[in-house]
């Protein structure tokens, strides 16, 4: 996208730009039938519905599809197709003009190739009719919605300002398929393309919405396990004091918290994707605009009554989640401060321990080197003793035992001031090797 100002266009912004305009409404004329299909594809499979589009294309002699698309449309002969790729989902809505005297007789979904359709990559999620029908030549009687609808679970309103009238049960037909009967009285074909849109997208996202519940309901026995576990450790925590035991209790705590984030990792996407479907659950509702028709539930009713205690179970079940993990980190921190500071005692018991085996080992060196000096000294005088008598039977000193005892103090200093250098110098080489 070329910019007039010569500025530096960051390279998101045309991409920025068409993106609100990535999945535009649809105008449509009445009457008209719609069909969609909802496959879930997780976050990966892009290349492989892009090369079933294609196939289509190659049947139709239609322009394929780029290899990066998201989205796309299929002109057919008496159809349309759209295609749209989300996050986690993937869309094929069909649009055909006309209807028969029943509006879900021929749905738009039958103008497709049944092999085509058969190999749709993902798993089916949702599948809804929509049948737009136009009010001053479609007589709406409860006949009329007896036949196409339960009337146990039938639900309905007037919407856009009573321009029109919807009517379903939220409930799949013989070939499961969810019914919609839109009576247009005064809509544009603008505004019955969002309208229409808007029906889709409820019944999507409330599918969406409804994924985490069954995790939820599996997930609750394994938490109240797990909560009851943690009582019980705290009870443990309160009486322990040995440290042998707060070691197994601090490995249990361990182990649980390991357990508690292995099923937080596996949830969180779960519970929070289905918080975001339901509030855009909500937010179509509210763009319905819907006005109440006597006897008869809203869908904004019908959807608080049997959606929102679903969504509710989710919140409380990742709150729990969040608060078992809590807990458990608080008592973890708290045995490990117990333990810390049992073994800082017992390092405490151990120096001094070692402290006073030092110094019975300096008193005994002490001994030792006092005992050293008198042998030491002892045999050294005796030698000179031996050399003494030695020089006086020569004749070279007159009185060879008043020597050797003159020579005793000179040999016991020496003898004590060498084993204090050799003790020193020990001492010092055993310093400069640590």
């Amino acid at each position: 996208m070329a910019d007039p100002t010569g500025i530096t266009t960051h390279p998101l912004r045309e991409a920025l730009i068409q993106e609100a305009h990535a999945r535009p409404f649809q105008s449509l004329e009445t009457p008209l039938r719609v069909s969609q299909l909802v496959l879930h594809t997780g976050t990966r499979g892009r290349s492989a519905e892009v090369s079933h589009m294609q196939a289509l294309c190659e049947r139709l002699d239609h322009a394929p599809p780029p290899a990066d698309a998201g989205n796309f449309v299929v002109q057919g002969r008496g159809f349309r197709l759209r295609w749209e790729r989300h996050t986690e989902f993937s869309t094929y809505t069909v649009f055909a003009d006309g209807m028969g005297a029943d509006p879900f007789d021929q749905p738009a979904v039958g103008a497709l190739p049944d092999d085509w359709l058969g190999a749709l990559p993902g798993d089916l999620l949702a599948a809804m009719h929509v049948a737009v029908t136009d009010g001053g030549q479609t007589p709406l009687d409860s006949d009329t919605l007896g036949r196409q609808f339960h009337q146990e679970s039938l639900a309905g309103s007037s919407c856009a300002g009573g321009a029109a009238s919807v009517w379903t049960d939220f409930l799949a037909d013989e070939q499961g398929f969810v019914r919609f009967l839109v009576v247009n009285d005064r809509l544009n074909p603008m505004q019955a393309g969002r309208l229409v849109q808007r029906l889709l997208e409820l019944e999507t996202y409330r599918i969406m919405a409804l994924l985490g519940f069954p995790l939820a309901r599996e997930l609750s026995p394994d938490i109240s396990d797990m909560e009851t576990r943690l009582g019980t450790l705290m009870d443990r925590l309160s009486t322990v004091s040995d440290l042998a035991d707060e070691r197994e209790l601090l490995t249990a705590l361990s182990q649980l918290s390991a357990r508690v984030e292995r099923l937080m990792a596996r949830t969180n996407f779960r519970f929070s994707a289905t918080a975001a479907y339901g509030t855009l659950v909500r937010r179509r509702l509210n763009a319905l605009r819907e006005q109440r028709i006597e006897g008869v539930s809203t869908l904004d009713e019908f959807m608080e009554r049997r959606l929102a205690p679903a969504l509710d179970t989710c919140v409380h079940m990742g709150e729990r989640l969040e608060r078992v993990s809590k807990r458990l980190s608080r008592a973890a921190n708290l045995l490990r401060t117990r333990v810390d500071v049992a073994l800082e005692a017992q390092n405490r018991d151990l120096l001094e321990s070692m402290n006073r085996r030092a110094r019975l080992q300096l008193r005994l060196q002490e001994t030792v080197e006092g005992l050293s000096v008198v042998i030491l000294s002892y045999y050294t005088v005796s030698l000179i003793s031996f050399a003494f008598k030695g020089l006086g039977a020569a004749g070279r000193i007159p009185n060879p035992d008043v020597a050797t005892a003159l020579s005793i103090p000179v040999v016991v200093t020496v003898v004590t001031l060498g084993v204090r250098f050799v003790r020193r110098r020990v001492i010092r080489d055993d310093a400069d090797a640590g």
